[in-house]
């Protein structure tokens, strides 16, 4: 049986399945700008939201960090043990001074806004079915798989929010990636390798991070991009081979991977999209996910300039100006009315085997 956990608890319809914590964000004597990620664009994104009177403070889904036992659905106890020495972690997130720092201070002040946005996307899964759609404002560390981390990610939520879905969700049996970040998904592409469930498309700078020749098996829809490429071949490319990929497999829900670092004057993505191109190839992403009827969980991966945040929010109010994210319907027309009369089956059927 699965083991209980509070990501899936039950979400009010007043709220918009977008999910955020303030605990997101890492602020740490300012060692988090010895990394070029901006580490506190998730709450940039959610400010400019508010600004724009598409949310409120009690209107957002506020994330839980993932417990120890939701991280063990897909992480080995081995690697979550690595996780307590800080020269792990130094390496995981590419700050190497935080090898000098004890473990207490790196697991409250890093690694915990990671586990709290890993627990974001895992909700925001069990949302996308119950909605229609669901954003994770944070999340998509797709360099960490079940055994090891990389790439400043150091738990595999991909993996994990299709992991439990697979678990808890009653006919949820198949899901597609839609891996959109400048960046080879090695983590949940090593993670589902010989998993015929889950088909992967991943479209990313082939000279880049991280070159994973053995992850790539994994991939049924691989698109290598070269350096510089722009607008118009990169739409076309996301517009063609994701219809072909929805055609060749039609899932039970998308996960898509948004990342931001495609965008031109990105300093590790070496591509050269404009804004507006980062909105149209969000608003092709959820156009066809809506026309196929397939539930979609966006989450926001990476981006590496001042401006990320900005275009994150302007694409999502955009998608919500072309009609498609919108809260009525995301709280009366959901895509899978009988989610919640199953997951409170199972949630019973758990109580009843603790008691006997």
């Amino acid at each position: 049986m699965p083991h209980k956990t509070q990501l899936y608890e039950n979400i009010p319809s007043t709220c918009w399945p977008i999910v955020y914590s303030s605990d997101y964000n890492i602020t740490f004597i300012g060692l988090e700008k010895l990394h070029p990620f901006d580490s506190a664009k998730w709450g940039k994104v959610i400010n400019f939201l508010k600004e724009e009177s598409l949310i409120e403070d009690d209107t957002i889904v506020m994330a839980h960090e993932a417990s120890e036992e939701d991280l063990l659905v897909t992480h080995t106890r081995q690697y979550l043990n690595k996780l307590k020495w800080s020269c792990v972690v130094a390496s995981i997130t590419e700050i190497p001074p935080l090898i000098f720092l004890p473990n207490c201070i790196i697991q409250r002040r890093v690694l915990r806004p990671l586990r709290t946005q890993t627990g974001g996307t895992i909700m925001a899964g069990k949302l996308a079915m119950e909605r229609g759609w669901a954003i994770n404002v944070g999340g998509g560390f797709h360099h960490c798989s079940g055994d090891r981390g990389g790439g400043f990610c150091a738990y595999a939520d991909i993996t994990l929010a299709i992991k439990f879905l697979f678990e808890r969700v009653e006919g949820v049996s198949k899901a597609t990636i839609i891996d959109l970040d400048a960046h080879q998904g090695n983590g949940h592409e090593r993670d589902f390798l010989e998993d015929n469930r889950v088909y992967i498309m991943d479209v990313y700078n082939r000279y880049i991070y991280p070159g994973d020749g053995f992850a790539k098996r994994a991939i049924k829809r691989k698109i290598e991009l070269d350096w510089g490429t722009e607008d118009e071949e990169y739409l076309h490319k996301v517009n063609t081979q994701m219809e072909g990929a929805l055609n060749e497999m039609k899932p039970d829900i998308i996960v898509y991977n948004a990342g931001t670092d495609i965008l031109e004057g990105d300093p590790l993505g070496g591509l050269s999209i404009s804004p507006q191109g980062v909105i149209k190839r969000d608003e092709i992403v959820f156009e066809k996910a809506k026309r196929h009827k397939i539930p979609i969980l966006m989450v926001t991966s990476g981006g590496y300039q001042k401006r990320t945040a900005r275009v994150i929010a302007d694409s999502i109010l955009h998608l919500h100006s072309v009609g498609l994210i919108d809260k009525a319907c995301a709280t009366h027309e959901a895509q899978n009315p009988e989610l919640e009369k199953m997951i409170a089956r199972k949630q019973s059927a758990e109580i009843w085997m603790q008691t006997i």
